[in-house]
C-alpha cells in the first residue's frame, strides 16, 4: 500500500478506532493509510492523550497539533525501472536474460536502477503463481456488506414519468439476512437514509459495514470523495460503526453483497415490471420487503446451508443497539463564496462574511439548517431555503462600505438629512413625501455630495433649492457643480420666501438657478 499523508479528518477517524481497540493493520485498510503511519500517528494520540478521556478531539484540536508537529510520512516511490515495463515484457519474450537486459536498460535508456532492483521488478512482473486464499468467515454482529445495483426503470409517482431505478442491498455477513430498497437516485442523504432504514429493519447494526467501492457512483464516492467521506463518517460516528470499504478489484472480499445484489435482481425483481401508475417503485419496494422475509429469508443458503431468517435469530442479540436519538442526515459539500457574498447550494443561495470571498468554504446541509464552515470555524448559519433560487442573507456578512444603499429607508435618510442641516432635512422631507420608495436613490445621491462637497455647502444649495421650488437631486446637483450655492437670492425670494411652483415656468431653470 502506498502511503500518503493524512489529513484531519483521517487522522480523527484513526483516533476514533484505536479507542474502540482496533490494530493498526485493520485502520490502514480500512482509512487507507499505510500501515507505518498509523503507527507514527498512535504514537502522537498517546503523546497528546487523544486516547484518553471521555471524547474525541474536536477537528480543530487536531487541526491545531498536527500543524506544530506533522510527521513527516515516505510516499511511496516507483521501482525506477518501471517506465520501461513494455520494453522489459518484449525482450523476456524473446528470451532476454535478466543481466542482458539490466544492461540494455543502462546503456540505451540510461536507466540508473541496480541489477537488484530490476530482476525484482521482473520477478514480481512474471509471477504466474495462481493466488490461493482462505475463506473469511465473520462472527454474528460483526459485519454488514452493502451495494447499489442497477434495476432497470421504474414509474416515479411524483413526477409521473419512467426513471432509471437502483436497488439498495444490505446483507448480515454473518446471518446472509437481506434489506433491500429501490430507489431512483445515488446522493448521500439517499444512501445514508437507506442504512438507517436497513438497521431499524434489522433492529441494530453490526460493528463494521464494508462498502463496495465499483458498482456505484456513491459507494466508489464514500471511499475516495471527502465530502461524501465526511457525511458516511458523521454518520457512523452517531451510531457507532466502523466503514471498511472494499478493496478495489477484489470480488472475493464483497461475494456476500455482490451475490445477494445478484439474487435480488434474478429472483426478487426479474419476470416483473414496474412501469406504470398502478405498477410503480411504491409497489416494487412493497414487494421486496415481503420477499425478504418469505422467499429470501426462509430459503436454505447456498454456503451456510441454513435458512437466513433462523441464522438471523441468532445473530439480532450481537447486533449492537440503535442509537437513542435518530440521526438527522446531514450532508457535507464544497463551495466558493462568490463576490456577492454568497455561497450556492442545491440552487439556494446563503451568505458568508466578506472577509472569505473567493475561499473555499465547507457547507454542512440538515433537512431544516445550512451552517457555513471555514477551516472547522462555523462561520454562518442559516434556516434552509425552500426552493431553489431563494436568496438567504444576513445584512452583517457585507463590507460595511456596502451597506448604505441596502439600509436606506425614508427613516434613517431623514435622520441623516437632519444632521446635516434645517433646510437639507426639509428638502429630504419634502422629496420623500410622494412616492417615497421611488425617490429614495435621489435622497441618498443629495446626502452622498456631502464627503465630496461638505455639509455647509450642501446645506446652502438645499435652500437656495427651497427658495425657488426645485426639490429634486438634478437641482441641487446642478447648483453645487456652478457653485449658485451662495450667490445672492432675488429681493422678491428674500421679502416673500418661496417662489410658488407656477413661477418655475416664468424662466428657464438654468436662469432662475443663477439668480438672474
Amino acid at each position: 500500500m502506498a502511503a500518503r499523508r493524512a489529513n484531519v479528518l483521517d487522522v480523527r477517524e484513526m483516533v476514533r478506532r484505536m479507542r474502540l481497540g482496533e490494530r493498526d493493520r485493520r485502520i490502514a485498510r480500512d482509512v487507507g493509510i499505510d500501515r507505518g503511519t498509523v503507527g507514527r500517528y498512535r504514537q502522537i494520540a498517546q503523546e497528546e492523550g487523544w486516547l484518553a478521556g471521555p471524547d474525541l478531539p474536536t477537528p480543530e484540536a487536531v487541526d491545531l497539533r498536527l500543524a506544530a508537529r506533522t510527521p513527516q510520512v515516505i510516499m511511496g516511490q516507483k521501482p525506477a525501472v518501471a517506465p520501461h515495463r513494455d520494453r522489459i515484457a518484449q525482450w523476456r519474450r524473446q528470451g532476454v536474460e535478466v543481466m542482458a537486459i539490466w544492461q540494455l536498460l543502462r546503456e540505451r535508456c540510461g536507466c540508473s536502477g541496480s541489477y537488484s532492483s530490476v530482476r525484482r521488478f521482473v520477478r514480481r512482473m512474471e509471477a504466474a503463481a495462481p493466488e490461493t486464499f482462505v475463506r473469511v468467515e465473520t462472527d454474528p454482529g460483526e459485519e454488514a456488506q452493502v451495494d447499489f445495483g442497477y434495476a432497470g426503470l421504474m414509474y416515479d409517482p411524483k413526477e409521473g414519468r419512467l426513471r432509471k431505478a437502483w436497488v439498495f442491498v444490505m446483507t448480515l455477513s454473518w446471518s446472509r439476512h437481506q434489506y433491500a430498497e429501490a430507489v431512483f437516485d445515488q446522493k448521500v442523504e439517499t444512501w445514508i437514509a437507506l442504512h438507517i432504514q436497513a438497521f431499524e429493519f434489522f433492529g441494530g447494526l453490526p460493528k463494521r459495514v464494508r462498502p463496495d467501492n465499483l458498482k456505484a457512483a456513491i459507494v466508489c464516492a464514500v471511499t475516495y470523495d471527502q465530502e461524501a467521506q465526511r457525511s458516511y463518517r458523521e454518520f457512523a460516528e452517531h451510531c457507532n460503526f466502523l466503514i471498511s470499504p472494499c478493496v478495489p478489484r477484489a470480488p472475493r472480499l464483497k461475494g456476500k453483497v455482490e451475490q445477494g445484489v445478484h439474487y435480488v435482481k434474478r429472483n426478487a425483481l426479474a419476470g416483473r415490471k414496474f412501469e406504470t401508475a398502478d405498477q410503480n417503485i411504491r409497489h416494487a419496494n412493497e414487494h421486496l420487503m415481503r420477499w425478504v422475509i418469505q422467499t429470501a429469508g426462509v430459503r436454505v443458503h447456498g454456503t451456510t446451508k441454513e435458512k437466513p431468517l433462523e441464522r438471523f435469530e441468532i445473530e439480532k442479540p450481537h447486533l449492537k443497539s440503535l442509537p437513542l436519538v435518530r440521526y438527522e442526515i446531514v450532508v457535507w459539500k464544497n463551495a466558493k463564496l462568490h463576490p456577492d457574498c454568497h455561497v450556492v447550494f442545491e440552487g439556494a443561495y446563503y451568505s458568508a462574511p466578506h472577509r472569505l470571498v473567493g475561499q473555499e468554504l465547507l457547507i454542512r446541509a440538515t433537512p431544516h439548517r445550512i451552517e457555513i464552515y471555514h477551516q472547522y470555524e462555523r462561520v454562518a448559519t442559516h434556516p434552509r431555503a425552500q426552493r431553489p433560487g431563494e436568496r438567504l442573507s444576513n445584512i452583517l456578512h457585507y463590507p460595511p462600505t456596502k451597506l448604505e444603499g441596502f439600509l436606506a429607508t425614508p427613516v434613517r435618510l431623514r435622520e441623516q438629512a437632519a444632521q446635516v442641516g434645517p433646510k437639507t432635512a426639509e428638502l429630504i422631507g419634502k422629496l420623500l413625501e410622494e412616492k417615497p420608495v421611488d425617490r429614495l436613490r435621489a435622497a441618498q445621491g443629495i446626502l452622498s455630495m456631502v464627503k465630496r462637497c461638505g455639509p455647509a455647502r450642501v446645506e446652502a444649495a438645499c435652500r437656495r433649492a427651497l427658495v425657488f421650488n426645485l426639490v429634486s437631486y438634478r437641482s441641487v446637483k446642478m447648483i453645487l457643480n456652478k457653485a449658485l450655492e451662495n450667490t445672492p437670492l432675488p429681493p422678491e425670494a428674500v421679502a416673500q420666501g418661496p417662489l410658488p411652483k407656477t413661477a418655475l415656468f416664468a424662466r428657464p431653470i438654468h436662469e432662475i438657478a443663477s439668480g438672474l
